[in-house]
């Protein structure tokens, strides 16, 4: 007589696993990403060693999905009363609260100690302090609190473009400042393009973002304040001589086209026209650090 085969579902296993990942926002970890490699490239005038990039996107790559879900964490209950947030794994129940912080906390301590062995402290400090500062300062302190919260909040966002340029020069001279600066000007105009397309989520949640509190058409004057203010902060980067004629082309077509998209979002404020602009700010983030790692390749 045949013996009954033992099987494992692993559907429960891979769910769970899925819930972690979903935790960790991925797609934000993206972005940051693509704000701390191309610095890098910059820095280093050509292609970093393989070991350098690698622990660069692993140690960013898990900061940032820790800090996220220590983000996520802390607004479980506020992301219960918000449409695009109330289907994340916390406020649905597939992973225990005390599990996700744990979860978060390694995630942060292992990029410290991969950032600290193979880059440098620099890099691994800078890191941290981008986590520690999302977490208290953003998320505790200023998101509940303030409509500056984004503005100052975005410094965490643009910490990655320091980290790049320091894994390869060991220090943060100017062109990382004016890298780091971009992402931070950017962030308030990406961000409240969001807002607005969530603005009831927003207001139902109690949380003061630009839509909310000042109105749309005030959100839209000064995403076109700061659209502008990024691109400036782009063609300053041409003085410092570490770029060239291909970057300085780059940031001017692609700035001539946030600016204009911004603008038109003055004229037409709808839900539609904002998370248009959101996505094509992604875009735009993307393509103008994209050649400045171009640039400094060929150049």
């Amino acid at each position: 007589m045949a013996q009954p085969t033992l099987t494992l579902d692993r559907r429960p296993v891979l769910a769970t696993a899925a819930a972690y990942i979903r935790l960790t926002k991925p797609r934000v970890i993206e972005l940051l990403l693509v704000t701390a490699v191309p610095p890098m490239v910059l820095a280093y005038r050509g292609v970093p060693p393989a070991h350098l990039v690698l622990a660069v996107v692993v140690g960013g790559a898990l900061a940032a999905g820790g800090a996220n879900t220590i983000n996520c964490w802390i607004e479980r209950d506020r992301d219960q009363l918000m449409r695009r947030t109330h289907g994340r794994p916390l406020p649905r129940g597939e992973i225990r609260p005390a599990h996700a912080l744990a979860f978060g906390i390694v995630c942060n301590a292992v990029a410290f100690a991969v950032l600290a062995a193979v880059v440098n402290l620099l890099a691994a400090a800078l890191t941290l302090a981008a986590t520690l500062f999302y977490v208290f300062v953003y998320t505790v302190w200023l998101k509940p609190r303030t409509v500056q919260n984004i503005v100052i909040g975005g410094a965490a966002g643009a910490v990655p473009a320091l980290v790049g340029w320091a894994a390869v020069r060991g220090d943060l001279d100017a062109p990382a400042w004016l890298l780091f600066a971009v992402v931070f000007t950017w962030t308030p105009a990406h961000f409240w393009a969001l807002a607005m397309k969530y603005r009831d989520d927003y207001a139902a949640a109690g949380i003061p973002m630009m839509p909310v509190v000042r109105g749309t058409a005030e959100t839209t004057r000064q995403i076109g304040g700061y659209a502008m203010l990024t691109v400036a902060l782009t063609f300053a980067l041409t003085l410092t001589g570490e770029v060239g004629r291909l970057y300085a082309t780059a940031a001017a077509l692609l700035g001539a086209v946030f600016v204009l998209h911004a603008l038109a979002l003055g004229r037409d404020p709808s839900p539609q026209r904002a998370i248009r602009f959101f996505a094509l700010s992604n875009v735009y983030l993307l393509l103008l650090f994209t050649a400045v790692a171009v640039d400094a390749l060929v150049s």
